[in-house]
């Protein structure tokens, strides 16, 4: 049990590097984050900016080789990075579970989904077979799947979409754990269902008081959920602080473009077309020199921006920090109604 006060989960200095033939991908470059009991942390960015394999560096699960992970993972104190496979089975699934986010390629297709529950709780717990089935029907009901008794017999391509990832929730949950890693919950997901598991995670952090570690790319959703929001890009954080912060006074041009680049059905001005961010992002094994935002950032000098790496420091408080040399520039042109005016603010900025 954490001492009071104390990080629940503290990540310094987390590397996560693959070596292929083509050259080392630097996945995970150095990222760091505390995250508190009741606490809901989203991490955001493009696809391989290294959200999802942040998530599975903390739980031990990337291969190794090819891969290799260093840095400190501290879990209630306890240092998860290097840990034996057996000291790990315990944590993983009873301590920390994780969502992921393809139901249908992380359920057994052999198996029903109620002796998928069960097994999770056999393999943590002393409960007998009997006990298990009976914790999966209770699971199984409480995040909202009906006739649950009978439903536990079904196998997972018997059940929709909605409902696999339910599943996949319930199989998490079953344990208690104290932190829940949900990685893209609500990926093909209709609106309506997503809102249905999301207020289930919501429900279910409130219940058992227990952290939830958010990977997401759909900024509404961490708008209506997360406490601290952590952007990454090109496997570095770029910026992190209090959610508030983060979403109206932004310190990062890219967080700026994220934000700029959703679309806004309250907005009645004549020009309400999207503003994607320019370019693509950069290989993980030829990372551009310096700020590796630049050569996509309407804020660049190139004198300072393609040679010197900007700092995580802080800006306007403690808790709220950001990688850029000119963050005091991008928070400028940043209006406190979520950047509705940024794209015309930002092509106003200082370029090469």
């Amino acid at each position: 049990m954490e001492a009071p006060g104390q990080a629940l989960l503290s990540v310094r200095d987390l590397h996560a590097s693959f070596h292929t033939d083509a050259g080392v991908v630097k996945a995970v470059d150095g990222v760091s984050f505390d995250l508190r009991r009741g606490e809901v942390l989203a991490v955001v960015g493009e696809s391989g900016s290294g959200k999802s394999v942040t998530a599975m560096s903390l739980l031990g699960l990337l291969p190794s080789p090819p891969a290799r992970v260093s840095g400190q993972v501290l879990w209630k104190g306890r240092d998860l990075v290097g840990l034996a496979e057996p000291e790990m089975r315990k944590v993983r699934g009873a301590e920390i579970a994780m969502v992921f986010q393809d139901p249908m390629s992380s359920l057994n297709p052999l198996h029903t989904v109620g002796r998928q529950i069960a097994e999770v709780v056999r393999l943590h717990t002393t409960s007998s077979k009997r006990q298990a089935w009976e914790r999966a029907i209770e699971m199984m009901d409480l995040v909202g799947i009906p006739q649950a008794r009978r439903r536990a017999k079904s196998y997972p391509h018997e059940f929709s979409g909605g409902m696999r990832q339910r599943v996949m929730i319930a199989i998490a949950l079953a344990c208690d754990p104290d932190l829940l890693i949900a990685d893209e919950p609500t990926t093909a997901l209709d609106v309506t269902i997503q809102a249905q598991v999301l207020e289930l995670l919501q429900e279910t952090k409130e219940r058992t008081s227990s952290a939830i570690l958010l990977i997401t790319h759909d900024l509404g959703i961490v708008a209506g959920m997360a406490d601290e929001v952590l952007v990454m890009y090109a496997g570095k954080v770029v910026e992190r602080g209090p959610a508030r912060d983060v979403f109206y006074r932004s310190r990062h041009p890219y967080t700026l473009g994220l934000l700029a680049a959703l679309p806004r059905v309250d907005d009645e001005a004549a020009d309400n077309r999207l503003r994607p961010i320019e370019g693509t992002p950069p290989s993980l094994i030829h990372v551009p020199s310096g700020c590796s935002f630049h050569p996509r950032c309407s804020f660049r000098r190139l004198e300072t921006c393609s040679v010197d790496e900007p700092p995580l420091a802080a800006h306007g408080g403690e808790a709220h920090r950001a990688a850029c040399h000119f963050a005091e520039d991008v928070v400028s042109v940043a209006p406190a109604d979520l950047q509705r005016s940024v794209p015309s603010a930002a092509a106003a900025a200082p370029g090469p």
